[in-house]
């Protein structure tokens, strides 16, 4: 998923656009304040952050503009909190509002609601396969060599994002952002047992060797 950064403060622009690379996003951050909506054209992001101070023209004339073309969904930053701002700001075509400053991992939770509201994240395939592994989304099963085991929610969740990225590390912070998706915050402790008892149930059909642990970086199915 792509993320369209408008910020014109560096420091905060080079923070927010590193927290959300490393929740696997591609984040691509403006260096042309004079044409805002033709870089969103041009780029077609599945979401706009929007400070609404700017240079040249300010957040609220760049959402309308981007609005004549595109539904995209359009994340307001800004220190001017106040609720005639707030209030504008989704009159103008906003979707949600964040205020400065703010938490990293609050932006990126938002971030992944707007997303998941504004597509369809439904899987493509009811069924993601390892070798012969399959991971039946429909019903939560794993199943190995006619052994199968059900998985709780986030048992599914963690395994269903492991296989989709099969090959690459996948991040501790990822994965407790789409645990977080339906839960209450979801800390490292929570994300460990979770893991745990994914291994645990993996190894009652004899796959008890599929996810690999990359220390301090997160977590690989080959």
């Amino acid at each position: 998923m792509t993320i369209y950064l408008v910020e014109d403060d560096a420091t905060i622009a080079g923070a927010v656009a590193q927290h959300l690379t490393s929740w696997g996003y591609t984040c691509h951050v403006t260096e042309n304040f004079r044409d805002v909506a033709g870089e969103v054209q041009r780029l077609k992001p599945h979401l706009v952050i929007l400070d609404l101070m700017l240079p040249f023209y300010n957040g609220f004339h760049w959402c309308q503009e981007i609005r004549r073309t595109s539904k995209v969904p359009i994340l307001f930053l800004s220190s001017a909190s106040d609720n005639l701002n707030i209030l504008m700001a989704i009159q103008m075509g906003g979707d949600d509002f964040l205020s400065k400053p703010f938490d990293l991992n609050i932006l990126a939770a938002k971030v992944q609601a707007l997303l998941r509201r504004a597509y369809d994240f439904a899987p493509a395939t009811e069924e993601l396969s390892c070798g012969d592994l399959r991971l039946r989304l429909q019903d939560g099963t794993v199943e190995l060599d006619g052994k199968s085991a059900a998985l709780t929610r986030n048992e599914l969740r963690i395994l269903q994002v492991l296989l989709e990225n099969r090959g690459r590390i996948v991040s501790r912070e990822r994965l407790m952002q789409r645990l977080w998706e339906t839960d209450s915050f979801v800390d490292e402790n929570t994300l460990t047992v979770n893991v745990t008892r994914l291994r645990k149930t993996l190894s009652s059909i004899g796959a008890e060797a599929l996810i690999v642990t990359k220390k301090g970086m997160g977590y690989l199915i080959p």
